[in-house]
C-alpha cells in the first residue's frame, strides 16, 4: 500500500535529482531517505530512480508515476484543508430557508454579514413558508430556518432574530396619510386588507389580537397570504393594512406608510430555527452571526 511519506520522498528526490539535496528538504538524513524509497520500488514493483555515486535520474516508470505521486499529494493536502475548515465551521454549504417577508430587508442584511464573517460558505437560500420549512428541517431539507413564531417542535430549537415594529400602509392620497402616525382607532369601520388566517395565520393571528385588545373592528374587504399582493390592493384604493416595517423597502409607488402609537409593542418575530441534535459547526457560525446582527 502507497505511504504519503514514501511518496513525499520520491518527489523530493525526483525533484532534486540529488539525495542529499532532498533529504535537506525534508528535514531527514540519507539513509532514511533511501529506505523510503527502496520501499517504494518494492510497493510499485518497478524501478524509479537509476542511482549511480556521481548522479541520480528517474526511469521511465519513475518519470510516469511523479505526476502521479504530485497529485496524490495534493489531494490529500486538500482534503486535509477542506475537513479542517469543515469542522472548523469556516467551509461547506449551508440550506437556509426564509420566508418571503424576511427577504425585503433581514435576509439581505444576514447575506452581507455571512459573506464578511464566513466568505468560504456557500448559503444555498430556498424560500418557503414557515410550515414547509419546519418539515424541510425534519426532514434534512435544509440546515436552518427564519420562520415566523411559535416554534413548539420537541426536535427543533431557535433563537429570536429580528423584532420588527408593524406600520400603517394606506393609499397615498387617503386622509389619514396627512398624520405623523396613526392609532388602531384610525381603522374603526375603514376598508382594511388582511391576512388570510390559516395560509398566512401568523400575521393575521397578530393583527387581529392587537384590534381585539384596542377594541376596534375595521371592515375587512379581502384577505390575502402575500405582503406586496396586500400591498398592491392597497395602492389601487381598496382598503388600509398593517404590515412589517421591512415592507416599506418594496417601495410601492402611491402607497404610504406610518408608524403606529400603541399602548404596548407588538412586533413581527423572525426566528432562526434548527434541528437541536444538529452538530454542524456551520450552524454555530451562522447563529453568532444571527446573535450579533440581533444584538442591541
Amino acid at each position: 500500500m502507497l505511504d504519503f511519506s514514501q511518496l513525499r520522498c520520491f518527489v523530493a528526490v525526483a525533484e532534486e535529482l540529488h539525495f542529499g539535496r532532498a533529504a535537506a528538504r525534508l528535514n531527514m538524513t540519507q539513509p532514511p531517505l533511501s529506505r523510503q524509497i527502496q520501499v517504494l520500488e518494492r510497493v510499485l514493483d518497478a524501478q524509479l530512480l537509476d542511482r549511480t555515486s556521481r548522479s541520480v535520474r528517474l526511469t521511465a516508470a519513475g518519470r510516469s508515476f511523479l505526476p502521479e505521486a504530485r497529485h496524490i499529494l495534493r489531494l490529500a493536502e486538500t482534503a486535509t484543508h477542506v475537513t479542517r475548515q469543515v469542522a472548523a465551521g469556516r467551509s461547506g454549504v449551508l440550506k437556509l430557508g426564509f420566508t418571503a417577508a424576511s427577504a425585503y430587508d433581514f435576509l439581505p442584511r444576514l447575506v452581507t454579514a455571512c459573506r464578511e464573517a464566513l466568505p468560504d460558505v456557500m448559503l444555498s437560500l430556498r424560500e418557503m413558508v414557515t410550515k414547509d420549512q419546519i418539515e424541510g428541517l425534519l426532514s434534512g431539507q435544509i440546515d436552518a430556518g427564519l420562520i415566523r413564531p411559535p416554534v413548539t417542535h420537541p426536535e427543533l430549537d431557535s433563537a429570536r432574530a429580528l423584532a420588527e415594529p408593524l406600520v400603517a400602509a394606506l393609499p397615498a392620497g387617503h386622509p389619514l396619510a396627512a398624520k405623523e402616525s396613526l392609532a388602531l382607532t384610525d381603522f374603526a369601520g375603514a376598508p382594511f386588507i388582511a391576512y388570510a388566517p390559516h395560509e398566512a395565520h401568523y400575521f393575521h393571528d397578530l393583527v387581529v389580537t392587537l384590534f381585539a385588545e384596542a377594541g376596534v373592528q375595521p371592515s375587512v374587504r379581502q384577505q390575502l397570504t402575500q405582503i406586496h399582493s396586500i400591498l398592491a390592493l392597497v395602492r389601487a384604493g381598496l382598503g388600509l393594512a398593517l404590515v412589517p416595517e421591512a415592507a416599506e423597502r418594496l417601495r410601492f409607488e402611491a402607497v404610504a406608510f406610518r408608524p403606529l402609537a400603541l399602548p404596548r409593542p407588538r412586533p413581527a418575530e423572525l426566528y432562526l430555527t434548527w434541528r437541536r441534535e444538529q452538530d454542524d459547526p456551520l450552524l454555530g457560525r451562522l447563529r453568532a452571526v444571527v446573535r450579533d446582527m440581533s444584538a442591541p
